[in-house]
């Protein structure tokens, strides 16, 4: 089995745990052809990792936050935030609603999947831009165990000011 491999299975896990000790069921995975057909809509592709994540563990609704945004949700907003004043970047997926306007995105034309935070927060677009994480894979490790700066039980928590690094790539996409 290989790294991919394991970390679905180790999301698929906690997933699952988490599901039966909350009493609640999960959204059910998607087909391929519901990527295909998101993948046309937005007219690139999703990293595998990301796609995977939507075909074997389920459709949203797990992971950091409120979870994993279901597929045609993401699709909505990214869509809606491209048509926006906020001069989305092309390729970058919001994955996840963190609340007050903030996603965590994936740079679909990234090579490794990099995570981005919006925070739109500081009014100007220019400033809404960070990297959260250099893969998806990374983000997701740091949800499993607890280091990522989203988690309750992390030193990072939010009492801490984070010194997130401005994501240089943002002018080049618009």
């Amino acid at each position: 089995m290989n790294e991919t491999e394991q970390l679905l299975e180790q999301v698929a896990d906690r997933v699952r745990t988490s599901a039966r000790g909350h009493g609640r069921t999960l959204s059910a995975p998607l087909g391929g052809e519901e990527i295909a057909r998101a993948e046309v809509i937005l007219g690139f592709a999703l990293p595998p990792l990301l796609a995977a994540l939507h075909t074997r563990v389920g459709d949203g609704g797990f992971g950091p936050e409120q979870g994993l945004l279901p597929l045609s949700q993401a699709v909505r907003t990214y869509e809606a935030q491209r048509g926006s004043g906020w001069r989305w970047p092309e390729g970058v997926l919001p994955i996840a609603d963190f609340g007050c306007g903030m996603y965590a995105c994936v740079d679909c034309r990234s090579e490794k999947a990099q995570v981005l935070l919006f925070d739109p927060n500081p009014g100007e677009p220019d400033l809404a831009w960070y990297v959260d994480t250099p893969s998806l894979a990374g983000w997701l490790r740091g949800w499993l165990d607890g280091t990522a700066w989203f988690c309750e039980e992390s030193a990072l928590g939010e009492e801490v000011d984070l010194e997130l690094v401005a994501w240089t790539e943002f002018r080049s996409r618009i």
